[in-house]
């Protein structure tokens, strides 16, 4: 089983930006020392708010210079906001740099609001997805190549550099909405799942839709899944219950308030009950959160509750949110980070 952190090189407020990427790197830095197999980073933009991660290619670059054994991988690469072409050969130039620990993760992330700050409708999300996704691939696996599409057209294209891993680094893929999940499966993508907008309990039937479609499209195996999912380890089961509350439901609040804001935004599909789901993240309680959205505990406690998921869902890794809400201090996220390589993951490596 894979066990990755979930990066937004979270900003609090007060911090300034400096301050931000230093602590972020000491964090990146412990979990190569601490034996940790991904570093994830995420893709945010204007959010000063949150986070100073606008651009995690950069950072990958700067991670694979200061590690030699941790992977570093994308959570995701929002592609409907890039230039394939651009895109493709900085994919490739990490793909060097860090001699083939890259994990490419893409999707369309869910809020309408980044769309407009870059001037491309969200409406376009999932044909410019699909569009720069095959524009990729095609530009790392020949040697020239062309491409004519409804929003991008090259014509006898000779990329520079080809990525380091043949054919090309691993690409897993976002799913959120239920259509999403049969798709992938067909295409044999693997996929990173969350618990965000719903609980733990509603990954299940989504699954089975992911794994029949894969089944059915002739792929060996029955997929990989990976789990996104705020994680917090504590010596006590008392101090893993109260230390990261106030993130957490800080969090949960703030991200009900994003999701009730981008129902009304251009390009949202109503048929996701945005409004309904903001309200209520809004006001759910955190011994709600703790049952059904969150892995919380002793070290044992959380190595029983990712055993029971792992076997329920058919993991293959999780990507750890250790700062939910980005307001757990940083000595206290070092700590669970420490006890999650230290004494988690060996549990999960024989």
């Amino acid at each position: 089983m894979e066990f990755g952190m979930f990066h937004e090189f979270q900003r609090v407020p007060g911090q300034t930006e400096e301050d931000a990427f230093t602590e972020s790197f000491e964090q990146v830095d412990a979990a190569e020392r601490y034996g940790l197999d991904v570093m994830w980073l995420a893709e945010l933009h204007t959010a000063p708010e949150r986070s100073v991660l606008a651009s995690p290619l950069m950072l990958a670059t700067a991670i694979a210079a200061r590690t030699k054994r941790m992977k570093i991988g994308t959570a995701v690469q929002v592609l409907p906001l890039c230039h394939p072409l651009q895109l493709a050969e900085e994919v490739a130039t990490v793909d060097h740099i860090s001699h083939g620990r890259i994990i490419f993760g893409v999707g369309r992330s869910g809020f309408p609001r980044v769309y407009q700050a870059y001037g491309v409708s969200y409406a376009e999300s999932r044909e410019r997805f699909g569009e720069v996704l095959e524009i990729l691939k095609r530009a790392w696996t020949q040697e020239r190549f062309s491409f004519s599409g409804k929003y991008y057209r090259f014509h006898d294209v000779y990329l520079v550099p080809k990525p380091y891993q043949k054919p090309y680094p691993e690409i897993r893929v976002a799913a959120t909405s239920p259509d999403t999940y049969p798709a992938n499966g067909a295409l044999g993508n693997p996929i990173f799942v969350a618990t965000r907008l719903g609980d733990l309990s509603e990954l299940g039937p989504n699954l089975a839709a992911y794994r029949e479609g894969w089944t059915a499209a002739g792929h060996p195996g029955d997929g990989q899944v990976f789990l996104r999912v705020p994680v917090y380890v504590a010596p006590t089961e008392q101090r893993a219950r109260s230390e990261p509350e106030e993130s957490i439901m800080h969090f949960y609040r703030y991200l009900g308030q994003r999701i009730e804001e981008s129902a009304r935004l251009e390009g949202a599909r109503a048929i996701e009950n945005r409004a309904e789901r903001g309200q209520r993240l809004q006001n759910i309680g955190y011994d709600e959160v703790l049952r059904s959205k969150i892995i919380v505990g002793t070290p044992q406690q959380v190595i029983d509750r990712l055993g029971e998921l792992r076997e329920q869902l058919g993991l293959s890794g999780i990507l750890a949110e250790m700062n939910c809400g980005n307001r757990i201090p940083h000595q206290q996220v070092l700590t669970s980070l420490q006890l999650l390589c230290e004494e988690v993951i060996p549990e999960f490596k024989h």
